[in-house]
């Protein structure tokens, strides 16, 4: 096993150059923490939030997890729009980083601010007079210029789940973040994700202007994320009885994403995906979900782990060192990589 997570780290850590034609990328794990505690922000680190340790990444390499996102706060990083970022948040995220890569993981940073940003409480969407999109572009720029050393990052995800942006632009917010990245790192992918909670079953009629969005390096990874209740929430907040669904729902869900891809060309990956534990049947359709994103050479992240998930229904991490039962099913995509060609 050791032999093979580590044959597939190499293979991944190659493909941090946008030059490659072939792009190798397993399933992986969302370690969640550093994006709590908004209610008080920017926060006291260890009480309002924290960032995953070894012994979390750890546990999840010898898995076979070898993708780790990690969920951040802007209002962390960068404490003062178009102000210098933090360097002591800076430092915790390198610490991740450095683990990641000693256990053979690659990482995707994600902004987890909806498309907003709070100040006094307040949250204003990107775009607004308080939180102008040249901010965004901004952010990203300082903060691909500070990782820029980093061969395990795999992707920059600009922003989670974008969301009720009004009269604002998701897409001119995208289109800035990308030309900020790339006037200091051509190199790393780009990962975008859609309106409307980034929602895979609704994402061409809220995202399809996004396939327009330039990018000189040709690296853009379009993010969607599909849970599997009736409401698409990820909250499954109904039994399986009540939800009108059954053992193909995820695959139902999630074709109108992948036919987009296929229609446009385009790469994706699906951010985030879970099934709570109350009920085996929810296995069953992650487990035919998980197949058909195979079958279709698109690989995604579970969501999600890290200690701080107590009580939540979908949290993949360990109690009392015990696997928890999604692991049963998810573990079978692990072991071996999705190889697709995207020579154009």
């Amino acid at each position: 096993m050791k032999n093979i997570i580590t044959l597939l780290a190499i293979a991944v850590l190659s493909l941090t150059k946008v030059s490659a034609q072939y792009n190798v990328l397993p399933f992986g794990i969302s370690l969640c923490g550093a994006e709590f505690g908004t209610e008080n922000l920017p926060g006291v680190y260890g009480t309002n939030y924290i960032y995953p340790d070894k012994t979390e990444i750890k546990y999840f390499a010898k898995k076979g997890v070898t993708v780790m996102q990690l969920p951040l706060r802007w209002e962390r990083i960068q404490k003062n729009m178009f102000g210098a970022l933090d360097m002591t948040e800076l430092a915790r995220i390198t610490r991740f980083l450095n683990d990641c890569a000693a256990a053979g993981v690659v990482v995707v940073l994600n902004i987890h601010n909806f498309a907003r940003y709070k100040m006094n409480n307040v949250e204003y969407i990107i775009g607004s007079r308080e939180v102008p999109v040249a901010a965004f572009k901004d952010f990203w720029k300082k903060m691909a210029y500070a990782l820029k050393g980093f061969d395990n990052i795999y992707a920059l995800d600009l922003m989670n789940e974008p969301h009720d942006m009004g009269n604002y632009s998701w897409f001119n917010a995208a289109q800035e973040a990308i030309k900020g990245i790339r006037e200091v790192n051509r190199s790393v992918y780009i990962m975008v994700e859609g309106e409307s909670y980034s929602n895979a079953a609704t994402w061409a009629q809220h995202n399809d202007n996004l396939k327009y969005l330039q990018d000189p390096s040709d690296a853009i990874i379009y993010n969607a994320h599909c849970y599997f209740d009736n409401d698409y929430s990820g909250t499954y907040a109904k039994s399986y009885d009540q939800s009108n669904v059954n053992a193909y729902t995820g695959i139902e869900y999630v074709k109108p994403f992948v036919n987009w891809l296929k229609a446009n060309g385009k790469k994706g990956f699906v951010g985030e995906f879970g099934v709570p534990k109350n009920d085996s049947r929810w296995l069953v359709v992650m487990d035919n979900f998980l197949h058909y994103l195979t079958a279709n050479g698109i690989s995604g992240s579970y969501w999600a782990a890290g200690p701080w998930w107590k009580s939540y229904p979908l949290s993949l991490h360990p109690v009392a060192g015990n696997d928890q039962p999604q692991m049963g099913v998810y573990a079978k995509y692990l072991q071996g990589a999705v190889a697709v060609n995207y020579a154009k």
